[in-house]
C-alpha cells in the first residue's frame, strides 16, 4: 500500500541539556517539515531517495529485503545509520519491510540539512508512522535524547515537556508573545553533534534545586508579558547553564556588544540561537557574517 506522511521540525526554547535530567522544557514545532512518500512495488528491493530543500538528491541507497543489506549507496555512513533505524523498526514490527514489501521511498526536507531543526527526529517519526509503531521506542533504540523532538514532530502547538521515570509527559500550551517582532532565530553556520553532546552531559550530576530552577524559568518564559521580562529569563537561564556546562555563553563568546539578550538553543555551540532585542537585529547579525536570520513568526 502506498503511504505518505510528514513531521514537523523542532526548537527547544528552554532547559536544553537539563531536560535529560527531568527539568520542565518549552518546545515548539516549526513550520519547517520533512515528508516521506512510499510507492509500493512487488519486489524485494527498497530504493531510497532523500531530497534536500532545493529538491536535489543528497542521499540515495538500495536495500535488499527482508535482510536490509544495502548496495549502491551515495554515502556508506548514512546508509548504515538508516539501515540501523529500519532494522529497529522491523524488530518492533516484524511484518514491516517483509518479502514483497519493496518499492520506492522519497523523503523531502523543506529546510537545509545543516539547520539542526530535526532531520533525524522527523525521519524517525515518519518511519514510525509508516511502520505503525511507537516513535519513542524507535527513537530510543537509536538515540540518547530526551524525545522532546518526537513530541514536536507530532504536535501542532507549543508544548511543555518533561521526563518522569524515563517516560515523556507532554502538555499542550500557547506561546505567542506580544513582543514576537523582537525575537529572531540566527543560524551559527555550523551543525552541532547533539548525540555526542548528550553523551558528555549525561555523566554530569545536577542538583534537584537546579532542575527546579530551570523548570521555574520555563514557566517564566511562558508568562513573560514584555520583552524586558523575557530578556531577564534569558540572562538567568544562560548564566545558570553556563555554570553547569563550565562554558561561556554564546553572547559572551561572539556577540558581547549586542543590545539585547541571546540564548543558545539545543546543544551549545552550533545550529540556531535566539536573539531578543531591537527590530534592527537582523542587520547587526548580518554585519557579523550571519546571514540566516529568521523572524519568530516565520519559524512557527
Amino acid at each position: 500500500m502506498d503511504f505518505k506522511t510528514y513531521s514537523s521540525g523542532k526548537i527547544l526554547l528552554s532547559s536544553e541539556y537539563v531536560i535529560l535530567k527531568g527539568a520542565l522544557a518549552l518546545a515548539i514545532p516549526t513550520r519547517f517539515k520533512q515528508s516521506l512518500t512510499f510507492i509500493k512495488k512487488k519486489s524485494n528491493k527498497l530504493i531510497w531517495e532523500s531530497y534536500d530543500s532545493k529538491n536535489k538528491i543528497w542521499f540515495d541507497c538500495k536495500f535488499n529485503l527482508p535482510n536490509l543489506q544495502f548496495t549502491n549507496t551515495s554515502n556508506n555512513k548514512k546508509a548504515k545509520i538508516l539501515q540501523s533505524i529500519l532494522l529497529s523498526a522491523k524488530k518492533i514490527n516484524p511484518s514491516f519491510l517483509s518479502i514483497n514489501f519493496g518499492g520506492i521511498v522519497k523523503t523531502k526536507l523543506d529546510f537545509p540539512n545543516n539547520w539542526g531543526l530535526g532531520s533525524s527526529s522527523t525521519l524517525i517519526n515518519n518511519i514510525s508512522k509508516w511502520a505503525n509503531i511507537d516513535p519513542y521506542k524507535l527513537f530510543w533504540s537509536n538515540y540518547k535524547g530526551s524525545g522532546y523532538d518526537i513530541a514536536c514532530a507530532n504536535s501542532k502547538t507549543p508544548i511543555l515537556y518533561k521526563l518522569e521515570n524515563s517516560l515523556p509527559i507532554i502538555e499542550k500550551t500557547q506561546f505567542d508573545p506580544i513582543f514576537s517582532d523582537n525575537l529572531f532565530f540566527i543560524h551559527l553556520n555550523k551543525k552541532q553533534d547533539t548525540n555526542n553532546q548528550i553523551k558528555i552531559f549525561n555523566t554530569n550530576k545536577i542538583a534537584q534545586k537546579t532542575l527546579l530552577a530551570f523548570s521555574e524559568l520555563t514557566k517564566k518564559f511562558l508568562a513573560s508579558n514584555n520583552l524586558i521580562q523575557f530578556q531577564d529569563c534569558i540572562k538567568k537561564h544562560e548564566l545558570l547553564l553556563s555554570k553547569e556546562l563550565k562554558s561561556k555563553s554564546i553572547k559572551e563568546l561572539l556577540f558581547p556588544d549586542y543590545q539585547g539578550e541571546i540564548k543558545s538553543l539545543g546543544a551549545w555551540g552550533g545550529d540556531f540561537i535566539l536573539a531578543a532585542g531591537p527590530l534592527e537585529s537582523p542587520s547587526y547579525f548580518s554585519k557579523k557574517g550571519f546571514e540566516t536570520v529568521i523572524h519568530f513568526k516565520e519559524m512557527f
